[in-house]
């Protein structure tokens, strides 16, 4: 005699959030040459302005522990916070100023960062598609 099945407080079906999602047969993930720009640009973007906040910290210690110079807090706390933003916003601009193509782009890759933008925003358009 089969038991029946335990009553579950989803019912007999999983909400669909949690069924596995269902496997395309085109994968879309960025490609290994242009995952190591992205890396190399965001690496530059974002660890020169937070060392150079971090700096500011050790080079205002300095100055007023050896009485060169009388640094506000504030402006201590300004100038690395400064820099730290800096190094956030650094880090958006080394994912968008990455080219997709074989070719590695410029140096700035400045011309890169409006047609990433487009792909972005169609990447969001597609995913948010596929839910409605």
């Amino acid at each position: 005699m089969a038991r029946p099945p335990k009553p579950s407080a989803f019912g007999p079906k999983l909400p669909q959030a949690l069924q596995k999602a269902p496997q395309s047969s085109r994968t879309s993930q960025i490609p290994e040459a242009v995952s190591r720009r992205m890396a190399r640009r965001i690496g530059l973007a974002t660890g020169v302005p937070t060392l150079l906040g971090m700096a500011v910290f050790v080079a205002s210690y300095f100055l007023v522990s050896r009485r060169l110079l009388d640094v506000p807090p504030v402006v201590t706390l300004g100038l690395s916070g400064g820099f730290f933003l800096l190094g956030l916003v650094g880090l958006s601009y080394g994912v968008l100023s990455a080219s997709w193509e074989e070719a590695p782009g410029s140096l700035l890759g400045i011309e890169q960062i409006g047609l990433n933008i487009k792909r972005l925003k169609a990447s969001i358009k597609a995913g948010g598609a596929g839910k409605s």
